[in-house]
């Protein structure tokens, strides 16, 4: 017996949704559960008007960067249009269909105060024949229910009263979503279809459309497992928007999210491995993953502990992978993928023994690889970047902090280079002042760095070396004094 076909049918009308990419991995925990499984990406472009190609490259590449190679595809839905067209002829010719040319005003002006949704049958018994304004309608049944089995959700009951005849395709015969859909999905032999619990309410309609083909054709084919998964939602509980909240999965990427920490972060959005853990391998999830365990409350994307989460994948890295990770950031001249974030370093600044050097001190401080650039550009820069408000505070406006630059300068030039010793010399400087060691490195940390974040001060210091530390404290007191 084969295992599970199952499919990702994304529409390339904008970023890729991390509602999508969670759509996408669960269907593809459940191919991989299988050595027979099948993970099939289905492009879904019919809608001509909104779709763009950088949209489909945008789909693949993400999938790509997250590890969710398809089995099959990425496939047209374009390209089946002659199925479809195939499908429509035999429905009609079966009687399914019929033709109408109501339009959505008349059809309002015509049920008064009637406010039932949905069309009203008026075309039903014209017997029109095809035209430039007649849409091909299905015929709904009357009475009874259908039950959708939802292996998430349990079986759901929805009444053929509330189903009206819909349109399954415009006057020129483009057939369109809930048909086009079905054909697919039949001819790819889908045995699972998992998606966003919005389709819910269009599988009736699907269900309706796989028998009467099944009917039409004279080829009965198993009609798929449906599991709709339950909606994800912001820090308000709002269903999550794209005009609001930030749902692309290329700026996760961008921002330096590691692709193994954002695939165990979706898998936790509705469904839990077992044990008090969270942080789970692929293989794991895959292991142990049902859709029966999937919850059906709405789960709350939390950026927050998304970069939690990823910062401790960053720092469970080996430094020889860490610090290639960070390629695309602090040399992205030497990286097949680069970010759009260029780092303020050209490649004659930027010294690879020199960051490879501070990568384990910086590695144990950031949560996202892009904070790298900000971390370390003192070193490879001409002059440090300044946070104008932190040396105004800390250099600018205190006497204190400008005696003790002073001090250091003339203690800096005699002291052994090391980080233990330029720690030691700093407390006594500090001393002297009355200034415990946190408020005596600050101003050192912003004349010499520009900021008051950063890695260990002294460390820094070191992998700078004198002649550059002091240069850099002098330009500071001299920027102070203007």
């Amino acid at each position: 017996m084969s295992g599970p076909r199952v499919r990702f049918a994304p529409s390339p009308t904008g970023f890729f949704h991390v509602g999508s990419a969670r759509s996408a991995l669960f269907n593809w925990f459940v191919a991989r559960q299988d050595p027979e499984g099948v993970f099939i990406l289905r492009i879904e472009d019919t809608d001509t008007e909104r779709n763009r190609e950088e949209w489909v490259d945008g789909i693949v590449s993400a999938m790509n960067w997250l590890g969710m190679h398809p089995d099959e595809g990425p496939f047209r839905q374009s390209d089946n249009a002659p199925a479809h067209a195939h499908a429509l002829s035999s429905l009609m010719a079966a009687g399914y269909l019929y033709f109408c040319d109501c339009t959505g005003e008349v059809v309002t002006a015509r049920k008064g105060a009637d406010k039932t949704p949905g069309y009203d049958g008026f075309c039903r018994d014209r017997a029109l024949g095809p035209s430039a304004t007649a849409a091909y309608r299905f015929r709904a049944p009357s009475g009874g229910e259908i039950v959708v089995s939802d292996d998430v959700r349990g079986d759901v009951s929805f009444s053929h009263d509330v189903i009206d005849d819909f349109v399954v395709a415009k006057p020129s015969g483009a057939v369109l979503f809930a048909l086009a859909n079905v054909v697919d999905d039949r001819a790819d032999r889908i045995t699972h279809v998992i998606r966003g619990e919005e389709h819910l309410p269009n599988t009736p309609r699907q269900i309706l459309l796989w028998e009467a083909l099944d009917e039409a054709s004279g080829e009965k084919i198993a009609i798929p497992h449906y599991a709709h998964l339950p909606v994800l939602v912001n820090e308000q509980r709002k269903k999550l928007s794209k005009r609001r909240d930030p749902v692309a999965v290329e700026m996760y990427r961008d921002q330096g999210y590691l692709p193994e920490a954002f695939v165990n972060y979706l898998a936790l959005l509705g469904w839990s491995p077992r044990g008090d853990v969270e942080i789970v391998d692929s293989d794991t999830c895959i292991q142990q993953f049902r859709l029966s365990d999937v919850s059906h409350s709405p789960a709350f994307f939390d950026v927050k502990k998304l970069a939690h989460l990823n910062g401790e994948y960053i720092r469970a890295l080996p430094l020889e992978q860490f610090v290639q990770r960070c390629s695309p950031w602090t040399s992205p001249w030497t990286s097949p993928w680069r970010s759009e974030q260029a780092p303020p370093w050209s490649d004659a600044q930027f010294d690879e023994d020199r960051f490879a050097k501070i990568a384990p001190l910086v590695q144990e401080r950031v949560a996202l690889l892009s904070d790298v650039p900000a971390m370390v550009d003192f070193l490879f820069l001409d002059a440090p970047l300044f946070d104008d408000a932190a040396f105004d505070k800390t250099i600018r406006r205190d006497s204190v902090a400008q005696e003790l630059l002073t001090k250091a300068i003339e203690k800096f030039g005699e002291v052994d280079w090391s980080a233990t010793a330029l720690h030691d010399c700093t407390i006594l400087l500090g001393e002297s002042l009355q200034l415990n060691l946190r408020k005596a490195q600050a101003p050192i940390r912003c004349a010499v760095t520009g900021r008051l974040v950063g890695p260990p001060l002294f460390e820094s210091l070191e992998l700078l070396g004198r002649d550059v530390v002091l240069s850099r404290i002098e330009a500071a007191l001299t920027k102070a004094a203007a």
